[in-house]
């Protein structure tokens, strides 16, 4: 569905990963820096992010990684396999587990918290859908951004994930308001754009390697900007 003008926007949700917040300094450095705690060895966290991305894209292929614990056990090993012969160890999982929960472990990317607030000023209602787990809702609160959002919506908990209409469909469902008055915000083509679309929402992308274009911004500042083309509701301080 493309964005029309004088389309009003009343709620806008926001995936998390890549959106709102990154891994810190990298998904291999917090790896390498967890394995190395626990004696696996020194490894270079720029080969554990090649790794990662690699097991990442074969999990993601067609519908078969479901946030679940077990899934990203799966994930985990399959990242240090041929490493070493700890790949599979619990206790490492374990720690990785547990070191994803602690908030120096992210970074809330700049542009996160003035766009928010804009939004906010405007009367805007405001939620996160996003492919995550159990541990998300206390994560965003350890990093001071729980506070800003009506809800969040975990796929893990629902048993559905992005690009599946049926995760957007309860996210509508608890805002209580038509698919056409909705905005979602994210970083993945499938699973944001295509899939916020699928179900009858507006939806835009933000890639902040790349120039700005007729469905991506490069950075959320954009955001508000590019609701005023599309109408908004709500109060405004004028």
């Amino acid at each position: 569905m493309s964005r029309t003008a004088g389309t009003e926007v009343r709620a806008v949700t926001f995936d998390v990963g890549g959106t709102l917040i990154e891994p810190w300094p990298s998904v291999g450095g917090v790896y390498a820096e967890v394995a190395g705690r626990l004696g696996v060895g020194a490894l270079d966290a720029d080969g554990l992010d090649a790794r990662f991305r690699a097991a990442w894209r074969t999990a993601h292929q067609g519908d078969g990684f479901d946030y679940s614990r077990r899934a990203w056990m799966d994930l985990v090993r399959a990242t240090f396999s041929g490493l070493t012969g700890r790949a599979a160890d619990p206790d490492l999982f374990g720690a990785l587990w547990h070191r994803f929960t602690e908030p120096d472990a992210w970074r809330v990317f700049p542009d996160v918290v003035p766009c928010l607030e804009v939004l906010a000023a405007r009367g805007l209602r405001i939620a996160v859908v996003s492919n995550w787990d159990g541990r998300l809702r206390p994560l965003l609160g350890r990093l001071g951004l729980a506070d800003r959002f009506e809800f969040v919506v975990a796929s893990a908990e629902i048993g559905a994930h992005k690009p599946s209409r049926e995760i957007f469909v309860h996210a509508a469902d608890r805002l209580g308001l038509p698919s056409s008055a909705l905005m979602h915000v994210g970083d993945s083509f499938r699973e944001d754009l295509d899939g916020a679309r699928s179900a009858g929402w507006q939806a835009l992308l933000v890639d902040r390697r790349e120039a700005s274009g007729p469905d991506r911004m490069a950075a959320l500042t954009e955001l508000p900007g590019r609701l005023l083309m599309t109408g908004i509701s709500g109060t405004s301080p004028g």
